[in-house]
């Protein structure tokens, strides 16, 4: 595939050699931090704010959230639900390592709930930064500060809020994340029981060690100059592995990496995917954050396949 970086997308891999990779050895103690940040996360009252704005589509009802999540960081989030239809299902929606400026109005029986990471756009905060370059690093020099930490403990919050507002949810929840969101939804899918399926899109933050060695143009490439500077900061990613955290994820799953990916490595991707340990359709797409000829097609095939795994109880309506 033609393409003008200077580094190969692809990284020498074969489809058949990214369906190999497994994800790296871990700390001793990765169950033991998630579970007591999860359990620090519960803890923590959620101090619940609901405000009605006008919405964009007549067939829904539009709500901004703001909870707090660990530590007491402030999130915010858009719930998108059908205004003359009962709910059958609810999605909470991670975003890309771009602040999500406004909600989505998808036309099905499911209450949406668009979650802004902390940092970014609902979730501003002065004391953390809203660009993925700095983003990405914030408090990498412990595990307990590192920014993602904070940002996975706002998926577990945001489930439990999802919950409480829209009750017919409980024990009918989904997440859908890609990159950025898609590897903060492995690494909180594990510990959080109201998810029941997930979706994950070109995930990021696969097999750090891999990760490392190879430049790219997106955060990993931040990640990768930092270490250079600061190596001790690998201890503190081990922790934050996407890959180690598919192992415990065994609810259904729609997997979607790409072997052709300038932005996030396609090993650390398929690193992801392959360590899923439930029932899991894997999708492998042509290229990721890169245009390219068939992805009209791709794009179809991936919607017919989310459609099968992800909503066989909300289909879409016309």
């Amino acid at each position: 595939m033609q393409h003008p970086f200077a580094f190969d997308p692809s990284y020498g891999y074969s489809e058949e050699a990214l369906r190999a990779i497994q994800p790296p050895p871990e700390p001793a103690d990765f169950d033991a931090f998630w579970r007591e940040t999860y359990a620090a996360t519960m803890a923590h009252p959620l101090g619940l704010d609901v405000e009605e704005r006008e919405s964009a589509s007549e067939e829904h009802r539009l709500r901004v959230l703001r909870f707090q999540t660990l530590d007491g960081v402030r999130v915010g989030a858009w719930l998108v639900e059908p205004r003359d239809r009962p709910v059958a299902v609810g999605a909470i929606v991670g975003h890309g390592y771009a602040p999500r400026l406004s909600p989505e109005y998808p036309r099905r029986a499911a209450a949406f709930l668009f979650v802004c990471a902390p940092g970014f756009s609902l979730s501003a905060d002065p004391g953390i930064p809203d660009g993925y370059e700095r983003h990405v690093v914030h408090g990498i020099a412990r595990r307990d500060t590192y920014i993602l930490r904070h940002c996975v403990a706002a998926l577990w919050s945001a489930a439990r809020a999802l919950e409480d507002l829209v009750p017919a949810t409980r024990g009918r929840m989904l997440y859908s994340g890609e990159s950025f969101g898609g590897g903060l939804g492995a690494l909180a899918l594990p510990w959080e029981p109201r998810y029941r399926r997930g979706h994950l899109v070109v995930p990021t933050f696969g097999h750090h060690p891999l990760r490392l060695t190879m430049p790219c143009v997106g955060s990993g490439e931040c990640v990768r100059r930092h270490v250079q500077d600061h190596p001790a900061a690998r201890e503190v990613l081990a922790y934050f592995d996407a890959a180690s955290a598919a192992r415990r994820i065994r609810i259904p799953m729609l997997a979607v990496p790409a072997r052709f990916d300038p932005a996030v490595p396609p090993p650390g991707q398929f690193a992801v995917c392959n360590a899923l340990a439930g029932p899991t359709e894997l999708l492998a797409l042509t290229a990721g954050h890169f245009n390219h000829p068939g992805a009209v097609a791709e794009n179809a095939m991936h919607a017919r396949c989310a459609e099968r795994v992800l909503w066989p109880d909300a289909p879409a309506w016309a």
